[in-house]
């Protein structure tokens, strides 16, 4: 996602030594996933990384997949193409780094033979001067490996114009073609090595010679990794009172909306199936009080609070408009790494959160209930969202995202509940610093029913006093001209909810 790493006013490189990481192994031990997942962390954690898949190449340079026999290690023909098919992506990938601001490329292919190993070890260390770190999938579970077929292969382009039945016995025989020279990385005969060797999808590993910073990230975040289906949840607390008022941060209660809401996330969640499962909320109250009617186990994660609006906290967009319009300005300049005057940018919520991610990666299934901007950071992880369209991520409110990591992606599924909720969003702006009519306390449109304030007025009455200083009061929130401590008004024109995607509506 992110390129660079900002110090100050400049952008600095987060590793100054380009670095290729090559994947070993059979077909069908996760190479690929391993690749796709590992490219999807670093770039979330600010290193510009990129997957050269060879199989892609391979494509380009046939016209149509045959049999396989293309891979028959007797087949000199089919040696050439592929030895010519590695030059390829191989120099596709130093062209990437050398003068595409590059920083880690990860080679996906089989790299079974020391051979080849040798051969990159050559091109890469010694004649440019990169690191080369090898990531070795190791499984012999007949289960797995046939899953792995079925689930991946079965889809591949090489396929698409072979019979489903036929796909299993020549994939099959493509593995015993490898298997024939397959040489795993051994310690005592490629001594010069840095490796990591994961045995049955993560049972065991094996580590040798990594060095630096990237090459301890890459082996502690494939240690955690975990490759066999699963569910993640991810749903922001219920409507809270300042989400009503339009204010940034704070820690206020929920709404009666809020509280249908969590009432029904309760019911939702209950009935839900999985294998140890999991309920995750932040320290704040909205949070906690959205997942109280939950039966799983929770923990509660600080790591998990709201960005840090600094000094801005408990303001709205106007009142930081009208009042720190530099401020304001800048922020929209540059969303992702502004950050608010002694609070966090969505930089700075990317780093909180990365211990986040490594337990996430660990667990079978799991709910989180957070906030907008700490949501919008997992969602990019798991969508590969880009670092400037990040911030921008519409999270809704009252709104489960359901999201089942698959081998090259990751599928994302809404789950709108039949519950109002105002409106939070803001979209990305086409001309930098300008507030929205929506956001002003003149246009802010009056709830479709009130039930999601009520309770509101009289919170105001305690703080100043009496009715009349809070009528004044709830007048400059914008929500109401006028409004009786009863809250028995009707409302009239519906929230602003621009911009709604499809979802999948629960009762």
């Amino acid at each position: 996602m992110a390129k660079k790493y900002t110090a100050g006013a400049e952008e600095t490189s987060s590793t100054s030594t380009p670095h290729v990481i090559a994947l070993v192994g059979l077909p069908a031990r996760g190479k690929t996933y391993i690749s796709k997942k590992l490219s999807r962390y670093l770039n979330w954690i600010g290193v510009n990384t990129k997957v050269f898949n060879l199989g892609d190449y391979r494509r380009r340079m046939e016209s149509k997949y045959s049999d396989h026999e293309l891979f028959n290690p007797d087949n000199k023909e089919g040696l050439r193409l592929r030895e010519q098919v590695c030059e390829e992506g191989l120099q596709a990938a130093f062209d990437w780094l050398e003068k595409g601001g590059g920083e880690v490329a990860v080679f996906d292919a089989t790299n079974t033979t020391r051979e080849r190993r040798k051969y990159l070890f050559n091109r890469v260390v010694k004649e440019k001067r990169f690191k080369l770190f090898f990531v070795e999938s190791i499984c012999n579970d007949p289960k797995i490996i046939e899953s792995n077929i079925m689930e991946v292969k079965v889809t591949s382009p090489d396929y698409k114009h072979y019979d489903k039945d036929n796909v299993l016995k020549d994939f099959l025989n493509r593995i015993d073609h490898y298997r024939k020279r397959y040489e795993t990385i051994d310690e005592e005969l490629e001594p010069e090595l840095s490796y990591l060797k994961i045995f049955d999808t993560g049972r065991k590993v094996e580590v040798h010679k990594h060095e630096g910073h990237i090459q301890a990230r890459i082996v502690y975040y494939l240690m955690n990794v975990h490759i066999t289906p699963r569910t993640i949840y991810i749903t922001r607390h219920g409507e809270s009172y300042n989400n009503v008022i339009g204010r940034l941060g704070g820690d206020s209660k929920l709404t009666p909306r809020g509280e249908e809401f969590a009432k029904k996330l309760g019911e939702y969640v209950n009935q839900l199936q999985h294998p140890n499962f999991k309920v995750w909320t932040s320290w704040l109250h909205r949070t906690i009080d959205t997942a109280k009617y939950i039966d799983f186990d929770q923990e509660r994660w600080k790591l998990l609070n709201e960005i840090d609006s600094g000094v801005c906290d408990d303001m709205t967009y106007e009142d930081i408009y009208k009042t720190m319009n530099a401020e304001y300005t800048r922020r929209d300049q540059d969303k992702f790494r502004y950050r608010y005057p002694r609070g966090e940018s969505y930089e700075d919520l990317v780093a909180r959160l990365e211990p986040v991610i490594m337990e996430m990666e660990r667990q079978d299934s799991l709910l989180i209930v957070a906030h907008q901007a700490v949501n919008r950071c997992l969602l990019a992880y798991y969508m590969e969202t880009p670092e400037e369209d990040l911030p921008w991520l519409e999270v809704p409110l009252h709104t489960v995202i359901k999201l089942s990591p698959v081998a090259y992606g990751c599928k994302v599924e809404y789950i709108e509940f039949n519950v109002p909720r105002v409106s939070t969003h803001r979209s990305k702006p086409i001309q930098g610093g300008v507030l929205e009519p929506k956001f002003l306390r003149d246009h802010r449109p009056i709830l479709e029913d009130l039930r999601g304030i009520e309770g509101l007025f009289e919170k105001l009455c305690h703080e100043a006093d009496d009715a009349n200083k809070a009528n004044v009061k709830y007048k400059e929130l914008g929500e109401s001209t006028s409004i009786a401590c009863s809250c028995e008004q009707n409302g009239a024109s519906k929230d602003d909810d621009e911009g709604k995607k499809e979802v999948i509506k629960s009762p």
